[in-house]
């Protein structure tokens, strides 16, 4: 009879890395990243120091999960099915749903991009895990726009998603209002009326 190698250690428990995850938003959000430490993150999420380390190896990649974890869970949705309406309508969903997310997390974003300028190695993570994949569904939202006839074909979406994310960043950095007003505003600029 073969025996079945049992694995070392205690499983891990399933509710231990949302524990974390809220903790560490919730933590970030009232305190910016910079003021919080693992301590204050284990201690709110009631878990032992190698809970955390087990799964992430940093408070950055910890946060930066925890961040994009909130972020993807309203942003990404009508993406899932890219062919379904309009170009102009996915964009307009989708910016809606980032401006949402900023308008919860605005400030914990200042700050995360804040600690990004001093950081090379959470800079690059964060630009890696957060800043490119909104801007590739951004890029394709507007390519799919080329090759449906809703824009120009002489389009530059590179430059297009550029703008819409320099718009945004610059409002978000600034403290100022993005709403449903200003999504709508800038799809109106990108299509016209």
């Amino acid at each position: 009879m073969t025996e079945i190698p049992r694995q070392a250690g205690r499983p891990r428990e399933e509710a231990t890395a949302p524990a974390l995850m809220d903790a560490a938003r919730r933590l970030v959000r009232t305190n910016g990243y910079d003021k919080v430490s693992i301590t204050q993150i284990i201690k709110e999420a009631g878990v032992s120091r190698q809970s955390l380390y087990r799964r992430w190896p940093t408070k950055a990649d910890l946060v930066l999960e925890a961040f994009f974890e909130s972020a993807s869970q309203g942003a990404f949705g009508d993406e899932r099915h890219p062919d379904q309406g309009s170009a102009r309508q996915r964009l307009l969903d989708l910016l809606i749903s980032i401006f949402d997310h900023i308008a919860r997390d605005g400030a914990a974003m200042r700050s995360l991009i804040a600690s990004a300028q001093e950081d090379p190695q959470f800079r690059a993570s964060f630009i890696e895990k957060f800043v490119l994949p909104r801007e590739e569904i951004v890029t394709d939202i507007l390519q799919r726009a080329v090759e449906s006839a809703e824009l120009p074909p002489q389009s530059d979406v590179a430059m297009l998603s550029a703008m819409i994310h320099g718009a945004f960043w610059y409002r978000m950095l600034n403290d100022w209002p993005l709403n449903t007003a200003f999504a709508k505003a800038m799809v109106s600029q990108i299509f016209g009326s």
